[in-house]
C-alpha cells in the first residue's frame, strides 16, 4: 500500500502531547461540540481499525463514530479476532496491521509498550483507548467537558474521590499543565496514584504553576470546589485482592453533603457508574451532574484525537 501523504502521529500518553497540543486538542474538542469546527472530511480514504480487548461502552462508540462522520471507514475486532490468541507476536501484528489500516484505536487494558511496538512504524497511527496505567483519551474528553462548561481550564479546583486508576493517571497527568489549577486527590490507603505517575504530576504542576495534592483520609477536606469527580471503584478489566476493600472505599463515596462546601461544583464521572457505591443516584442524577453530557463530549474528543493524528496541516483545524 502506498503512503498516504498526511502525517501519522501517536497518541498512546498525554507524555505524546505537547503544551500546545494538549491545548489544542482541548479546544477542537469544544469546537466539534459545539458545531464550529467546519465542514471537511478530514479521514477521506482512510481506514480506522477499532480494536478492544476489554470492554467499553463510550470510547469505542466514540471513535466508531467518529471516524464516520470525518468520512473515513471502519474496521472492527473484537477480543478474539486477531491471531494474538494464537502466538502472533505484537510486533508481527502491528507491522500487518500498519500496512492496511491508516489509524489503530486499541484498548488492552495491559502494558501500554505492546501499543508502543504497534507504533514503531510510519503509516499508521496508534491511539491508546485505555491501558492498565493510563486513559488518555478520557483525560481529553474530560478537559473539553470543562473548557465547555467553564470556558477555561487554568485556574479551576478540582476533587478527585476514589481509586488512582487509570481515570486518575491521566487527570493528574493533564491538569497539572495548566496553569492556577488546583487538583486535589483523596484516594483509599493503598490505592492512590501510582509512584511515578505523581511524581510526574508534581514535577509538571511545578513547571506550569499547578498544584496536586493526595491524600488518603477525607479529613480536613477544604471547599470550594468547581469540580467534584470520582470514577467506579472495580476498573474494567481490574479485581482487588483485599477482600473488603469496599469497607475501605466507602468514606469515599461522593454524596450531597460534597456540595454544602463546594456550592456550585459540577460533577463528573467517566462512566459507567454504580449508583450506591462511588456515588449517589442523587448525585449523578441531580442538577450538578454533568456526566451524560460528559459521555457525549467523548464522540468530540475522539474526532479531535482522530482529525490530530491523520490530518493534514491546516486541513480543517488540522496542526
Amino acid at each position: 500500500m502506498p503512503m498516504d501523504p498526511r502525517p501519522v502521529r501517536h497518541l498512546i500518553s498525554l507524555d505524546d502531547l505537547t503544551d500546545a497540543d494538549l491545548r489544542h486538542l482541548t479546544e477542537r474538542g469544544a469546537q466539534f461540540a459545539a458545531g464550529t469546527a467546519g465542514a471537511g472530511r478530514p479521514l477521506d480514504g482512510l481506514v480506522t481499525g477499532v480494536y478492544f480487548a476489554k470492554t467499553s461502552t463510550r470510547t469505542r462508540t466514540a471513535f466508531s463514530a467518529g471516524t464516520l462522520r470525518l468520512g473515513g471507514s471502519l474496521l472492527t475486532y473484537g477480543p478474539g479476532d486477531l491471531q494474538l490468541n494464537t502466538g502472533e507476536t505484537s510486533e508481527d501484528t502491528g507491522r500487518v496491521l500498519s500496512r492496511m489500516l491508516d489509524v489503530l484505536v486499541a484498548r488492552t487494558a495491559g502494558d501500554p509498550a505492546e501499543m508502543r511496538a504497534w507504533a514503531a512504524q510510519r503509516r499508521m497511527a496508534v491511539i491508546n483507548a485505555m491501558s492498565a496505567e493510563e486513559h488518555p483519551t478520557q483525560a481529553l474528553t474530560d478537559l473539553t467537558t470543562l473548557l465547555r462548561h467553564f470556558g477555561r481550564v487554568d485556574g479551576l479546583r478540582v476533587l478527585y474521590l476514589g481509586e488512582g486508576n487509570n481515570t486518575a493517571t491521566a487527570l493528574a497527568l493533564a491538569l497539572t499543565r495548566f496553569p492556577g489549577v488546583e487538583f486535589e486527590l483523596r484516594t483509599p490507603p493503598g490505592y492512590g496514584l501510582p509512584a511515578r505517575i505523581a511524581e510526574k504530576a508534581a514535577r509538571q504542576a511545578a513547571d506550569h504553576g499547578a498544584v496536586l495534592r493526595e491524600r488518603h483520609t477525607m479529613e480536613a477536606l477544604p471547599g470550594d470546589f468547581d469540580v467534584i469527580y470520582t470514577a467506579r471503584w472495580q476498573t474494567t478489566g481490574t479485581s482487588k485482592a483485599d477482600p473488603d476493600w469496599r469497607t475501605v472505599f466507602a468514606p469515599f463515596q461522593v454524596r450531597a453533603e460534597l456540595w454544602e462546601d463546594s456550592p456550585k461544583a459540577v460533577f463528573l464521572h467517566d462512566l459507567p457508574a454504580h449508583r450506591g457505591e462511588e456515588v449517589t443516584a442523587e448525585v449523578l442524577d441531580g442538577p450538578a451532574s454533568l456526566a451524560f453530557d460528559q459521555a457525549e463530549n467523548k464522540m468530540h474528543s475522539a474526532m479531535a484525537v482522530l482529525e490530530w493524528c491523520r490530518a493534514a496541516p491546516g486541513a480543517a483545524g488540522g496542526v
